[in-house]
């Protein structure tokens, strides 16, 4: 049976290349979805095909270092302004002078920088559980995990590590869990399993852990263009506090908080698909 998508890459610097998957129409509006810091494009197999149901054409890239996208030789430029000047150049590539975005955590990092720039190519973003604060205790949180995995023998085995360190993702039926596994596994030589992504991301993660929030309010006051933030109502990285200046300067977001959720939702599910595909219709 043949894939529900299309794969593709975009030559970026260095010669390097960065995957994507792509639905719908390539000659509709565009929409690109930007995964989160130890996830990949297949996280949004159930929001892209629904919006490619609804008139888009939808772009999952791989985040560099992620997925089927290549790895950097010098793990310090695993940062923000290098995925930014990556997604530029694949907007460049795919002549798409205007763009809708999706962005879960790191995904919509990038996805603020972007819209903050003048006369930015994006027209409405939705920031999943991420804004312009970042908690220390949520980037300890992470940092425990990013880069390491103990060994891996089975899929029973990688699915007890994500279930272990995407608990915050809230409550999810097996088949749920086994989908969000099998796409961020690759197989080693010797039939063992490994995480899909280079473990030199966590070199820039850890070197510059601070010891307070991070406060990213100018390139959020920034933003022009009409805003969603969603945030898992337990969510650690995306407080309510920041939510709500959120919803008062800047774009002044949409806020819909999602129960029973901390960080991230993982968009797979009916409630959560509702809220993201009805803003970005402009419902």
């Amino acid at each position: 049976m043949s894939e529900p998508f299309r794969r593709g890459t975009v030559q970026c610097a260095s010669a390097r290349r960065m995957a994507y998957v792509e639905w719908g129409d390539p000659h509709a509006r565009t929409l690109v979805c930007a995964h989160g810091l130890t996830r990949c494009a297949r996280d949004f197999d159930f929001l892209a095909p629904e919006m490619a149901r609804r008139g888009y054409r939808v772009i999952c890239p791989d985040v560099a270092g992620r997925g089927d996208s290549d790895w950097l030789k010098e793990p310090m430029d695993y940062a923000v302004p290098t995925y930014a000047k990556d997604m530029l150049m694949l907007l460049a590539r795919m002549e798409l002078e205007s763009v809708h975005w999706v962005g879960t955590s790191l995904g919509g990092l990038v996805g603020m920088a972007l819209a903050a720039i003048p006369g930015s190519p994006i027209e409405r973003l939705v920031l999943n559980d991420v804004g312009p604060v970042l908690t220390v205790a949520a980037l300890q949180r992470i940092a425990a995990y990013v880069g390491k995995w103990p060994p891996l023998p089975t899929i029973e085995a990688a699915e007890q590590f994500v279930r272990a360190t995407s608990a915050t993702f809230g409550p999810h039926t097996d088949a749920e869990w086994r989908f969000l596994t099998e796409h961020v596994v690759r197989r080693n030589a010797d039939g063992t399993l490994r995480m899909h992504y280079d473990p030199a991301i966590a070199v820039p993660f850890n070197a510059e852990l601070p010891s307070q929030d991070i406060e990213l309010w100018s390139f959020y006051d920034a933003i022009r263009c009409p805003t969603l933030a969603v945030r898992g109502e337990q969510s650690d990285l995306l407080t309510r506090d920041t939510v709500a200046q959120m919803a008062e300067r800047g774009p002044r977001a949409r806020v819909v908080e999602i129960a029973g959720v901390g960080h991230a939702p993982t968009l797979i599910h009916a409630d959560q698909l509702a809220i993201v595909r009805d803003f970005l219709l402009g419902a």
